[in-house]
């Protein structure tokens, strides 16, 4: 089994406590934006209706666009901070950020236009017009904002299920042309960096760290690795109906320093695929001859997957995620997956310390020819001494299977468990309310997200 070196100090602390320094490190950055606004602010300039509407709007206005700042940091894919936090909640803090950020910057237009109109004597759509036409480079920064606005849209759960990954994924990168047009208006007609060299150098130097960090993780070491490990297919395997695994090979593979339950962004460099990159964990703990991710059809691309050939180049960006034995507070660990999920939930039996009986297995499926890594999950079970159910049947079965009551039966104690969670999004849905019900605190249910 691979052992791995004690994670720093900082990562040691519980999870809320690294959580609160992440935050207070976005705080500081928001009350010197805030001080800034203060300094630039005199108590004699709000004397009336329009000069408070048009400071709220230099506020709001100043505010989102340190948010997209940190939006940019959220997903640029920093290993360190992933490896901090977790990317379940960095996946749960770029949701909630970029909706803060784009409401934050509709108040700044909507209260700057109208404390204009208040103050020229005039209606608010002329004053709409004026400012469009008139200011230095507000309209590209209206268009910005349209195409801000267009990504949240799209970013919502309902519509995120409707569209092609590669139609969200090419949306998404219309956020860095939003950031590029909206930045030239910010020097030109803001009211804190036009006679203001010390803001303008503060605002200037937001913009080339988060700028900078996204540049460094998700090109500079990516291209790094590539010629470092010079990755390619090995080969490909049929584990069930419609999956594969994929083994990859490289160079100097124990230098990634990768960890039984995290994930790589794949990009296999095909004519059809050299362009995005996709999210699969490990599905067996990582040695330095080989790395193997498990695939699922599920669109274009990973039916390409299916049968891509032997010898193809690889791109892997990583490892991610904060899904790993950091996690365990308690001896006994649950491990619950379903579909593709099962892939982390292998190569965690796998790694996993413990005695016989520390360690069970719910393995939810419809079918048992769906059931992947079978045989390799009983033979675990053999030698580690874990137990292992099988869940098959249909949905109205698989939620019968969550019910407090069976997962009382199915794992006995099941409440001193630690559990790894990883499925379908309606299968933990359900998981979780059974978990909890049966009395198992949600600071021990961990659940992995991707973000891309």
């Amino acid at each position: 089994m691979r052992r791995h070196a004690d994670p720093p100090r900082i990562a040691r602390l519980p999870q809320r406590a690294r959580e609160g320094l992440v935050f207070a490190a976005v705080a500081v950055g928001a009350m010197a934006v805030l001080t800034m606004w203060w300094l630039d602010t005199p108590a004699s300039s709000l004397a009336d209706l329009g000069s408070k509407l048009t400071a709220a709007g230099r506020i709001t206005g100043l505010l989102g666009t340190y948010l997209v700042l940190i939006e940019v940091v959220l997903m640029g894919r920093i290993a360190w901070l992933d490896r901090l936090i977790g990317m379940d909640r960095l996946a749960v803090w770029h949701r909630r950020n970029g909706e803060y950020a784009i409401w934050l910057l509709v108040a700044h237009t909507v209260l700057t236009i109208w404390g204009y109109a208040v103050a020229d004597h005039t209606g608010v759509v002329h004053e709409t017009g004026t400012v469009l036409l008139s200011y230095p480079d507000v309209l590209a920064a209206t268009f910005a904002l349209c195409l801000l606005i267009m990504i949240g849209v799209v970013s919502a759960r309902a519509a995120r299920r409707r569209l092609r990954f590669e139609t969200w994924y090419f949306i998404h990168l219309y956020t860095y042309l939003a950031i590029a047009l909206s930045f030239a208006h910010q020097l030109a007609t803001g009211n804190d960096f036009i006679a203001h060299p010390a803001n303008r150098i503060l605002w200037v130097a937001f913009y080339v760290l988060s700028l900078g960090l996204l540049v460094t993780y998700r090109a500079v070491v990516p291209v790094r690795n590539a010629f470092r490990h010079r990755l390619r297919v090995a080969s490909v395997v049929e584990e069930a109906p419609g999956v594969v695994s994929i083994y990859v090979t490289g160079r100097r593979l124990e230098e990634l320093r990768a960890e039984a339950g995290q994930f790589f962004l794949w990009r296999f460099l095909t004519r059809e695929g050299w362009w995005q990159a996709h999210p699969f964990s490990l599905s067996a703990v990582p040695n330095p001859e080989w790395l193997r991710i498990m695939v699922k059809t599920a669109g274009d691309f990973t039916a390409h997957l299916q049968s891509i050939p032997p010898g193809t180049r690889v791109i892997a960006e990583g490892p991610y995620g904060a899904f790993t034995e950091a996690r365990r507070i308690r001896r006994r660990v649950l491990l619950v997956g379903g579909g593709v999920g099962i892939a982390p939930l292998r190569s965690l039996m796998e790694s996993l310390s413990g005695r016989p009986g520390d360690i069970t297995v719910l393995y939810r499926a419809r079918r048992r020819e769906d059931l992947a890594f079978r045989e390799e999950i009983d033979a675990l079970a053999q030698s580690r001494g874990a137990r292992v159910h099988y869940l098959v049947g249909s949905r109205r079965k698989a939620a019968n299977s969550f019910d407090p009551a069976a997962l009382r039966t199915l794992v006995p104690k099941i409440a001193s468990h630690d559990v790894y969670l990883c499925g379908p999004p309606a299968m933990k849905v359900q998981a979780i309310a059974g978990l909890r019900a049966a009395g198992v605190p949600r600071r021990h249910i961990h659940v992995e997200e991707f973000v891309l």
